[in-house]
């Protein structure tokens, strides 16, 4: 049977989303103290209301496909197929398992008491945390914004969603939509730059989610610091590939080309670079070569839109810096902001194409010796947001994994893990703190409150002072 569609009317529709340029410091302190009355008030809080959240988001993925996939295209120059993979289906997953599980993450989590505790009763409640910020990121902006609010709202939290300025025709439809198909009283887009991020945070919310590069995850964190405002952050770094001599590189190559095409390599879980087994990685070069090709054979331009200039100039530099072979690719256009994809084979672990996160269709492949020496270069580098690996051999990709820290990892294939709200999604050291998805997005937003119950009897008074040597004696047998 399916669900009735839920649209929530406000009856003052300006004040659901806002827009802030002049004025910042008194736009959001208002929007942030209004959701907090709001959720003071209760009514995020019950069962009903959180359900009606989630059916609000799977609705507005479900019905606004197409003006979604019109805004990423004017904003990323992504087409549909990738709109509906990349920032569609995994968000409407995500909320339609939270719909399921919710009554159950909900419930009371009943523990056992020590002996000198009892008699008594205690449990675990989740409790909701009151105003959630959620700042998202240009490159996947419904996905990422969305994603988190799926979690904010299941734990029965006020929303107020800060989309990136960067992708204005995203952010301006989320503004749009989002007051139509949520409560508009408990769940507000802003729209703006840094500075009202900035405000917003002064203002103390409870909780911040945050997607972005490392380098603004610190000053989001800093600026959290003053309000003791506890964060979320899931950043980036360099996530490697290790493929083993005994992969099959055929799947390898289709699977690495895949996802580093994706949103023009514009992912934060995007293979930054692969490191292969000298045996075969001459194979393994010409074949995600040959993959890169054949997945864009069909394109009219087989270059990639780059988001903006900025970006764009330090994609360029990283090609032509390098001391590598570009052996596919490497022309580029400023004034269309195109990129080739472009695979460059052995370069020096200074070029800065191995130093820092390349967050485009840039993809460098070196050849290892011994996997110990991969591993070491690995570890040489911060911690990443994922690890790949691909082996015949279970054991030996688990001992891999066992070896080198992530935020997640995958055996076989890229970036599945993120797909699965079964498992948690969140980074380590460098590349984040917090995870999200599926309870762990719920748990996150909620705080885990420890409720114990006592009765009045017995009412031991050997417990109260002065206490004599017999008393005490007692106590440390009990306690």
């Amino acid at each position: 049977m399916a669900r009735p569609r839920v649209h929530f009317r406000s009856p003052m529709p300006t004040s659901s989303s806002t827009h802030v340029s002049a004025g910042a410091s008194a736009a959001s302190d208002s929007v942030v103290a209004e959701l907090r009355a709001v959720f003071k008030s209760g009514a995020t809080t019950e069962l009903s209301w959180r359900l009606a959240q989630l059916d609000g988001i799977i609705a507005l993925l479900s019905e606004q496909e197409p003006a979604i996939a019109a805004a990423l295209a004017t904003d990323l120059g992504r087409n549909a197929t990738e709109a509906w993979l990349g920032d569609i289906a995994a968000t409407k997953a995500e909320a339609i398992y939270a719909r399921k599980h919710l009554r159950s993450w909900m419930r009371k989590r009943r523990t056992t008491l020590p002996l000198a505790q009892l008699p008594g009763r205690a449990w675990i409640q989740h409790d909701p945390l009151g105003v959630v910020l959620v700042i998202g990121p240009w490159n996947y902006p419904v996905y990422l914004t969305l994603g988190p609010l799926v979690a904010a709202v299941a734990a029965g939290n006020a929303v107020v969603l800060k989309p990136s300025e960067v992708v204005p025709a995203t952010a301006a439809l989320l503004a749009s939509l989002v007051p139509r198909y949520l409560d508009p009283r408990a769940v507000r887009v802003v729209e703006g730059d840094a500075l009202v991020t900035q405000h917003l945070i002064s203002e103390g919310v409870n909780h911040i989610v945050f997607t972005g590069g490392t380098d603004i995850g610190r000053k989001i964190m800093a600026a959290a610091a003053p309000t003791l405002t506890p964060v979320l952050l899931e950043l980036g770094g360099k996530s490697p590939v290790v493929v083993a001599a005994d992969a099959d590189l055929d799947v390898a190559a289709r699977r690495i080309a895949w996802l580093k095409l994706v949103n023009s390599g514009q992912t934060c879980i995007a293979p930054d670079y692969v490191l292969v087994d000298a045996s075969v990685a001459d194979v393994l070069v010409t074949k995600i070569c040959a993959s890169v090709a054949e997945f864009r054979s069909k394109e009219a331009d087989s270059r990639l839109r780059i988001v903006n200039e900025r970006q764009f100039d330090r994609l360029a530099t990283l090609i032509a810096g390098t001391t590598g072979r570009v052996v596919s690719g490497g022309q580029f256009d400023r004034d269309a902001l195109l990129i080739e994809p472009t695979v460059i084979a052995d370069p020096g672990n200074d070029d800065r194409v191995m130093a820092e996160e390349i967050f485009g269709p840039i993809l460098p492949v070196v050849r290892y010796e011994s996997i110990d020496a991969a591993v070491e270069l690995i570890n040489s580098k911060p911690k990443p947001l994922a690890l790949y690996v691909f082996s015949a051999s279970r054991a030996w990709a688990c001992d891999v994994i066992d070896r080198v820290p992530s935020g997640g990892a995958v055996v076989n294939h890229l970036a599945m893990h993120c797909m699965v709200p079964q498992l948690p999604f969140g980074g380590v050291g460098a590349s984040g703190m917090g995870a999200y998805h599926g309870r762990w997005g719920f748990e996150a937003l909620s705080h885990q409150r420890a409720v114990l119950v006592k009765s009045t009897w017995p009412d031991l008074r050997l417990v109260y002072p002065p206490y004599t040597d017999r008393a005490l004696a007692i106590m440390r047998r009990l306690f």
